[in-house]
């Protein structure tokens, strides 16, 4: 078949293919942008280190394996050899270890500012300047940040883990702060993981790195790592390799979302055109047409859309990737470092990914519109569609079957995976619905039809809704989706704050919550001021891996205190360290210094692997804070200059001072946002091609007598029962991947969970479906009589040989 009769078929139905391009180029300006985004999500150098160009770093790196926990510090004697031995190499100008401890300024009662206090001198591996004052010299001397609007001079209370500690600022600075003497944060500091190096003016650098690798390895043999370059960006902190994952989670659930959508939304408006076009592609037949050049008509319009539509949105997409950079950093899921790197392969790849989701899209469509026989020509065809193929059948139950048991299977999911496996089971039963359209919207819309059954327009909308099947299930595929997208991610959410809940009820007799304000933890003060001094105390420690503690902890009262060197552990940790009641064990502290402990008790349930007094954990760990602690004392207390309020347990469990519930609402409004802002589109799209399809309906309402209102109202009525359709089949989508979540939040609660649906958001997304389909139905109905103002003759009737008829 020549080029030209395709540039000609192209030409001729490109107002039917808008929708196509438009759906693509959108998933297409969502690919580009989260490709960009997750290639420039890799970890950065520190700000911190910008001006070191050598670096000497402890071995081990914060990441999933670990639950991005910091790697282990050298003890304090390798630390101070290590740095003597640095400072000797010849072209280094200064080695500077980088001990940290938490401190934040209280600036009008609340904590205020970065809360990592560090000696002044690792301001210079910034390197940041001294903009005001002196250097901190002596015991109670800070340098602050400029932007907290204090003076030299000043006193200022900074407020530790153990408490507030009165300080007076000597100067004012460029950076985040607070710093203070080298002495100080030798006393207050943790251990030293890394040691910045400055290099003399002139020095080889290359010469300079050979010899402090020689240098560290004869201090600290292999415990040590000499990093230059872009490598330094290895030194990231947990925290920031932490925010970087959770980044990664939502830039690749947008990614799948869209191109998810993005393939099933072009394959269903392909295949309604394929279906409209019958008599067409049954002339072309008739004239000497083979189904191979059948199915290159199709996939021809197919390219040539996705290939200007992934162009274009490709475009789009790295213009507003910075944007949607600077909002994820705003938001708390990438780091302040985070920025957009361009690079050539994220682009390229988001032009070859549309093009590949059209023709994957066109892909079924092609092939029913090869097996259309040259006898469609002469037929009438309403959009019923053929039976159901054997592939169908099989594909369809198989992806039902699969979605049903990922739901089931979810019930006993990991943490971290659990929302995962929910959003692929909902995946695949859309998939199936969608494969299955043919039989189950029939009775579907037989059973929404019969309560407007009595009246002329209700009996025509039912009866045209369950004639046209392939029309329904094209026009209803985009309300399944939105409905099914927009009740899960939104149930997903108020679920998990009902699972919140059903933990929380573990605290006791506790009526309040005792949270951070303004602070990254509660400090000890804070916990004495609230009468929950011994709430127990999170930290890291480290055997041949890193392992999580608690301090002050007694699940169950069985263990009569823990002191000195006692300690109690887990049963899966004492089985995967060969650890037995009784024995000593080397265990090494965030100071860095080893102690040997004995194991007292050896726990079948434990909230942490490693339980020690909270007096040991204090002593060697100087920045641990706890998280939250359960009082019995009213909500809405506030605690100045001590980063702490209390909150009710209701409040606590909606979220309103969990940050994991915020990123959790972030990424609800992502996906959510994205679902149905395509599903918008797809839905107006559906019903104007299917109102245009509904012409010749039309003109036969007006030979039988029919006016103006009533056929609008018809049309309204049906677009009515096809969003009815694909809301029930969105809410069978939902429910099952709720009722699988439920499970497993249920077990990790260790608690009945309850099913929360939100009703009111449901209803919400309902109407504006519904909105969406009368409304553009109904114009086309509409227009259709403004154009058509002549009365029909037969001759309208008669079939037409026009392609789109």
């Amino acid at each position: 078949m020549s080029l030209a009769l395709q540039r000609s078929l192209l030409r001729g139905r490109w107002t039917g293919l808008v929708g196509g391009f438009v759906a693509l180029c959108l998933g297409t300006v969502i690919l580009s942008a989260t490709t960009l985004l997750l290639a420039s999500a890799g970890p950065r150098v520190p700000e911190r280190y910008a001006a070191a160009p050598l670096l000497v770093r402890a071995p081990g790196t914060p990441g999933e394996e670990n639950a991005f926990r910091e790697h282990r510090p050298w003890s304090p004697e390798t630390a101070g050899s290590l740095v003597r031995a640095l400072t000797s190499v010849p072209g280094v100008a200064a080695a500077v270890p980088d001990r940290a401890f938490y401190a934040q300024a209280v600036v009008g009662g609340r904590p205020a500012g970065a809360h990592e206090a560090r000696s002044w001198s690792v301001a210079a591996l910034a390197p940041y300047r001294l903009v005001a004052g002196r250097a901190p010299v002596g015991a109670g001397e800070v340098v602050l940040d400029r932007a907290l609007g204090l003076a030299p001079g000043s006193p200022v209370t900074l407020l530790t883990a153990r408490g507030p500690a009165p300080y007076t600022v000597t100067g004012l600075t460029d950076g985040p702060g607070p710093y203070v003497s080298d002495g100080e944060a030798g006393r207050l500091g943790g251990g030293v993981r890394v040691v910045g190096l400055l290099v003399r003016p002139g020095a080889d650098l290359a010469a300079v790195r050979a010899a402090v690798s020689r240098a560290v390895r004869g201090v600290a043999g292999e415990s040590g790592r000499v990093l230059a370059g872009p490598d330094r960006a290895a030194a990231e902190s947990a925290a920031d390799a932490r925010t970087r994952w959770i980044g990664m989670q939502v830039l690749t659930a947008m990614a799948l979302l869209g191109g998810f959508v993005s393939v099933f939304l072009v394959a269903s408006t392909f295949a309604f055109r394929v279906n409209q076009r019958r008599r067409e592609f049954g002339l072309l037949r008739a004239a000497g047409a083979t189904p191979r050049q059948i199915r290159l008509i199709v996939y021809g319009e197919a390219l040539a859309v996705g290939v200007v539509a992934a162009t274009a949105g490709t475009l789009l997409g790295a213009a507003v990737a910075p944007a949607v950079g600077e909002v994820l950093v705003t938001a708390g899921v990438e780091p302040s470092s985070f920025g957009v790197r361009f690079t050539p392969w994220p682009p390229a790849g988001a032009v070859a990914a549309g093009t590949a989701a059209a023709l994957l899209g066109a892909w079924s469509a092609a092939r029913r519109a090869a097996r259309v026989r040259p006898l469609e020509a002469l037929r009438e065809h309403a959009a019923g569609g053929g039976p159901m193929t054997r592939t169908r059948w099989i594909a369809g139950t198989v992806a039902v079957a699969g979605g049903l048991a990922m739901a089931v299977a979810s019930g006993s999911a990991r943490e971290d995976a659990l929302v995962n496996d929910v959003l692929l089971a909902a995946m695949a039963l859309i998939a199936g619905l969608t494969l299955l359209a043919p039989v189950v919207v029939p009775p579907l819309v037989r059973a929404l039809a019969w309560p407007i059954a009595r009246s002329a327009v209700g009996t025509l909308a039912g009866r045209g809704a369950a004639t046209a099947v392939r029309r329904t299930a094209a026009t209803a595929a985009p309300v399944l989706l939105t409905v099914g997208f927009a009740v899960l991610v939104t149930g997903m959410v108020r679920t998990t704050a009902a699972a919140y809940t059903v933990e929380g009820a573990a605290g006791g007799g506790a009526t309040a919550v005792l949270v951070p304000d303004t602070a990254p933890g509660l400090p000890d003060a804070a916990l004495r001021a609230a009468s929950a001094a011994t709430a127990p105390l999170p930290a890291t420690v480290y055997g041949d891996r890193p392992l999580a503690a608690l301090g002050g902890a007694d699940p169950g009262g069985d263990l009569g205190g823990l002191d000195g060197d006692a300690m109690a552990v887990a049963g899966w940790a004492a089985r995967d360290h060969g650890w037995r009641a009784g024995d000593r064990v080397p265990i090494t502290f965030e100071d860095g210094r080893t102690v040997r402990l004995r194991v007292t008790a050896v726990l079948a349930e434990a909230p942490a692997e490693v339980l020690v007094s909270r007096d040991t954990l204090r002593a060697h760990d100087p920045s641990a804070l706890t998280p939250e602690a359960y009082v019995s004392g009213p909500p809405g207390r506030a605690f100045p200059g001590l980063g702490a309020k209390t909150v009710s347990v209701a409040d606590r469990a909606a979220g309103e001072q969990a940050e994991e519930d915020r990123l959790v609402w972030l990424f609800t409004l992502l996906l959510v946002g994205v679902s149905a802002g395509y599903a918008g589109l797809a839905i107006v799209n559906a019903q104007v091609m299917a109102a245009s399809a509904r012409v010749r309906d039309v003109v036969v309402l007006r030979l039988t007598g029919a006016t103006r209102r009533q056929a609008i109202a018809a049309t309204a009525a049906e677009a009515a029962l096809v969003t009815g359709t694909g809301t029930v089949l969105g809410f069978a989508v939902a429910v099952p991947a709720l009722l699988g979540m439920r499970a497993g939040l249920a077990e990790m609660a260790g608690g009945a969970v309850p099913l929360v649906v939100p009703w009111p958001a449901a209803g919400a997304i309902v109407a504006l479906c519904l909105a969406l389909a009368t409304t553009s139905s109904t114009f086309v109905t509409f227009n259709t009589y403004a154009t058509n103002r002549k009365r029909p003759t037969r001759a309208d009737q008669m079939p037409s040989t026009r392609p789109d008829a």
